[in-house]
Parts: C-alpha cells; sequence; structure tokens
C-alpha cells in the first residue's frame, strides 16, 4: 500500500498563471502627486518649455544652472530617507524648478530616482497633466545598448532625437523658428526606446503638444555632458549660464 504522506505528490494540473487566481491581488500602489514649494503660488504651471532630464548627463548640467525650485513629484514607492536639506546630485529625488521668473518660464523636471517601467504612464500623467501644461517639452534621455540595433563603442559619443508629429511638422515650416535641436539626426529605425522617455513622448503626441525626445550615448561620460550642453546652448537656452555654482535655489 503507498504511503501518502512520504509518496511525492502527482504534478498540479494548473498552470502556474491559474494558481495565481487564487491568490488575493496585491494592493495598487498611489498616483504620484505634485506639491509647489509655495502653497499661495498659482497652482498651474505654463511653462514656454518643460524639460524633463532623465540622463545622467542632464542631471550634471542643470545641477550647475541658477534655477528656484518651485515644487517636487512624490512617489509614495520612493523612500526619501537619507536626501540632504539642500538638493543634491546623489539625492533620490523629483525636484521641480524653474530657470527663470517669466510668467511662461523654462521649467525643468530632474528625475533623479528610477521609475519602473509599469509606473512610465501614470508618471507622464502628472507630469503632463492638469497641473503643468507646457507650450513644447523636451526629454533628455539616453540610449540602452540593448535597444540599439547596431554595436556601440565606448570611444564614440553620439546623439539623436524624436519628435512628435505637431514638432516635426512645425520644424518642416519655412520659418523652423518652433524646432528644437536644428540639425540632430533622428533616432535610427529598428532601434527602440522605452521607458520613461517613451512614455512622456507618446503622452505629448496624444495631447498634440510640441514634443523632442533627445537621447545620447554614452551614459556615464563627459563627452556626452560637452555635447548635450553645446545642443541646449545652440537651440534650446542661448542665455543660460550653465556653470553658475552650486545653481540651487528655493522659495519658502
Amino acid at each position: 500500500m503507498e504511503d501518502v504522506l512520504t509518496d511525492i505528490p502527482p504534478p498540479s494540473r494548473f498552470f502556474q498563471e491559474d494558481l495565481n487566481i487564487f491568490t488575493p491581488p496585491s494592493a495598487s500602489l498611489p498616483r504620484p502627486f505634485l506639491l509647489f514649494s509655495d502653497p499661495h503660488a498659482d497652482k498651474i504651471l505654463r511653462p514656454s518649455t518643460l524639460i524633463v532630464a532623465i540622463s545622467p548627463a542632464s542631471h550634471k548640467i542643470f545641477h550647475k544652472v541658477s534655477k528656484t525650485r518651485v515644487g517636487s513629484l512624490i512617489l509614495p514607492e520612493i523612500l526619501f530617507s537619507g536626501n540632504t536639506v539642500v538638493p543634491s546630485a546623489k539625492d533620490k529625488s523629483c525636484y521641480i524648478y524653474s530657470l527663470d521668473d517669466s510668467d511662461n518660464p523654462v521649467v525643468v523636471v530632474l528625475v533623479q530616482c528610477p521609475i519602473p517601467a509599469e509606473r512610465s504612464h501614470v508618471f507622464s500623467k502628472v507630469v503632463l497633466g492638469a497641473q503643468i501644461v507646457p507650450k513644447r517639452v523636451l526629454i533628455l534621455d539616453s540610449i540602452q545598448s540593448q535597444n540599439f540595433r547596431s554595436k556601440l563603442s565606448r570611444g564614440e559619443t553620439l546623439a539623436y532625437k524624436l519628435e512628435t508629429l505637431s514638432q516635426s511638422d512645425s520644424s518642416g515650416d519655412a520659418c523652423g523658428s518652433s524646432s528644437l535641436l536644428k540639425g540632430l539626426d533622428y533616432f535610427p529605425s529598428g532601434s527602440v526606446i522605452d521607458g520613461l522617455a517613451a512614455a512622456l513622448l507618446a503622452r505629448c503626441q496624444i495631447l498634440n503638444i510640441k514634443g523632442t525626445l533627445c537621447v545620447c550615448w554614452p551614459e556615464f561620460d563627459n563627452s556626452v555632458v560637452v555635447l548635450l550642453k553645446s545642443l541646449l546652448l545652440k537651440d534650446v537656452l542661448r542665455e543660460t549660464n550653465f556653470d553658475s555654482g552650486s545653481g540651487y535655489g528655493m522659495k519658502v
């Protein structure tokens, strides 16, 4: 007679995904939200240009620019313990800065914390939502070697762009005044952009916002910082001083 306690049980008749239906679903994460530095300020930002800095090179550039912190984007799953009182390049944060005091300033969102792929779309809806209404958007990210169609060498410095339809149509106008990153080649077909950068560009397309994505290679190199800074000075921020000390200001 078989010993039912010691014999190896037969394999389950269910697949693993079928077994998951018997477990309660995990609680969904709360939505990210904006927190403005001045509670009495206008709750709607209308920047002439919104720059979303995702890549390490763009972080290094904007940390040295004179700016004023106007808010923060809070992600409930990101722990901010260990962050400094004065914003630092090592913080896990997502601060929002204004580069000037005009009614339609240039606004920079410094994304210094990792955004999971499954949270990219909800993140993009907060950045480009009811409280931030930009005229145009510039997204700065890095090329991921596994998503590029050809082999990348550490010794070469590359930069490409992708645009929404409204941006590419305006770039083809006779004046071409609203085009960003003039002369930069388009991202090669057959290569892939994913994650937060793709979600933000798709959000721009849905909202019919003039959006441009600039991706650079390599991810960590001073040559990329020099290249990106020259592109910004030439086509986006012509009057900005990129070497103005620590570059931090805060409205209390």
